[in-house]
């Protein structure tokens, strides 16, 4: 059975080896794996490196229909990510190809960054770095603390709640909208409630046929001025010509986004590049050294499963 590794899992070959001999142990015997050193987007270069292989290894790179019906052995389509709408999951599942994920491995790696670009709008922290390096001072920087604000998580699954206890710890009242209600502890209201008594809206939720655009100008009308909007989930979710708009006309304070409605690199004429009080990040949340490492092992697991006939992290 041939594996194709189609992009680089932004591990070091040697670690890489070592994980995925710990997760395929003898069944390393019954398998090829091929590993690609660079990324691509080009479609007839992502078939030839698909379309003989059983199971095919992906990060976000997308993988059309028009990719996957080049691809008549694919068995296994695993993802090396928690996202997966760049992937064709209905023809996936059509033709038997089992679809596995990563969820979990960026849970920690996310939630820290959102605090993170909270903090960098906050404080200033860009523009005040910018004014210290040119000759600046601290004129027109002033700041506002967390401490006793409200955040407002819209989605409480893992990286939500994780979010949300980071929140906690810098003395902020958490309140919650989701889909389904956790056990944990956290305050849930409606969500035009969580939009209009938060002083953070922070986003965590996947894309779906119900939250594409599920922030858009009513949304944010709903805000406080003097709030923040924080996403490092995924960009369709927001309207972002809209957030640019209330972002420009001062209808809110400030956002922080790490993700987009396309992948970086933006374009100058992309809405949010020049969006007054926004810090944005080139998707980069999920980006860390030890969330790299925890992907690769969750995606070998899978594989494993997969040989061994009971799939895991199926989506």
């Amino acid at each position: 059975m041939k594996i194709a590794v189609v992009e680089p899992l932004a591990v070091e070959k040697a670690q890489l080896d070592k994980i995925i001999s710990a997760s395929l142990g003898s069944s390393l015997k019954d398998v090829t794996i091929e590993h690609f050193a660079e990324r691509t987007t080009d479609e007839a270069e992502l078939i030839a490196r698909s379309k003989d292989a059983e199971i095919v290894v992906i990060g976000n790179v997308p993988f059309p229909r028009s990719v996957l019906e080049k691809c008549p052995r694919l068995k296994m389509l695993a993802v090396a990510f928690t996202g997966f709408d760049h992937v064709d999951v209905e023809y996936c599942h059509e033709h038997d190809i089992v679809v596995s994920n990563c969820s979990g491995y960026a849970t920690v790696a996310t939630a820290e960054l959102a605090i993170g670009l909270l903090l960098a709008v906050c404080r200033n922290i860009v523009p005040s770095d910018n004014a210290t390096r040119t000759g600046g001072t601290k004129a027109g920087l002033e700041g506002f603390e967390l401490s006793g604000k409200t955040m407002g998580i819209i989605g409480t699954g893992a990286i939500g709640s994780h979010t949300a206890r980071r929140a906690q710890a810098f003395g902020m009242k958490v309140i919650a909208f989701s889909r389904t209600k956790r056990d944990n502890g956290l305050e849930y209201k409606s969500f035009d409630e969580v939009m209009t008594e938060s002083d953070v809206i922070s986003l965590h939720v996947p894309v779906t046929a119900e939250t594409r655009g599920m922030i858009g100008a009513r949304e944010l009308g709903l805000m406080k001025k003097s709030a923040v909007l924080i996403n490092v989930a995924r960009g369709p979710i927001v309207d972002n010509t809209a957030l640019a708009d209330a972002l420009n006309t001062g209808k809110i304070a400030g956002a922080g986004i790490d993700v987009f409605d396309m992948e970086p690199p933006l374009p100058d004429s992309y809405s949010l590049v020049k969006a007054k009080n926004t810090v944005i990040t080139p998707h980069v949340a999920y980006a860390t050294a030890e969330s790299m490492l925890k992907r690769a092992k969750i995606e070998f697991d899978n594989i494993k499963a997969f040989l061994d006939g009971a799939p895991t992290n199926v989506v």
